[in-house]
């Protein structure tokens, strides 16, 4: 498997939370999006978008980071990352949803340039812009993981719900975002960051990380 990365891309992050839960070995290439790498035409042949996440295995090359983690989850069935009753993957899908459709777009580094370039956004109202979308997504999730959750988002085992929010949390610290006000979101996150396959991912830990 060859994972197209970015070190500090949460939804890249994502993948390699799910890579290394599945126990699966991988080898990383880097595009960094700040030189504008991933606009490479050879890269844009297997990746039309120019993002990252992009995995290439068995001649085909899978994109979209929630497309890829499930397609993980039905190759590599264990350990599970949804559970087993459709209540619960409905449950935990939404949860997924509220970051990776809801706050995830409107924060990727495509839209915090466009509001510098297009519309003259400053640093600090680039911060605020950011901190908007993950503040009404965690309001969010905090009431569904006190609904739902365990140890970990839904129930007591990390699954897809988790993959997500570990980096949106990244993501917020980065963008110095209170998150005093999510507490079983924070609890949550300590968990899974202590777990070697999410330590391992972290945007820190990566070679080409600043």
């Amino acid at each position: 498997m060859i994972l197209h990365d970015y070190w500090r891309s949460s939804a890249a992050y994502r993948v390699r939370i799910g890579l290394n839960l599945k126990g699966l070995a991988y080898t990383s290439v880097s595009h960094d999006l700040t030189m504008n790498e991933q606009r490479d035409p050879a890269y844009l042949a297997k990746a039309p978008q120019g993002l990252v996440p992009a995995l290439e295995v068995g001649g085909r090359v899978l994109v979209q980071s929630v497309a890829i983690l499930e397609w993980l989850d039905e190759t590599y069935p264990n350990p599970p990352f949804l559970p087993v009753d459709a209540d619960g993957r409905a449950a935990v899908r939404a949860m997924a949803l509220v970051i990776a459709a809801d706050i995830h777009p409107v924060n990727n580094l495509r839209i915090a340039n466009a509001l510098r370039s297009d519309f003259g956004a400053d640093g600090a109202t680039v911060v605020a812009w950011m901190q908007r979308w993950m503040t009404a997504g965690f309001d969010a999730l905090e009431a569904m993981v006190a609904r739902d959750g365990g140890d970990f988002s839904y129930g007591d085992a990390p699954g897809l719900a988790d993959i997500l929010l570990v980096p949106q949390w990244y993501n917020a610290e980065r963008y110095r975002l209170d998150t005093t006000p999510w507490p079983r979101l924070a609890a949550v996150v300590d968990r899974a960051r202590a777990l070697p396959a999410f330590a391992a991912a972290a945007p820190e830990r990566q070679r080409e990380a600043d």
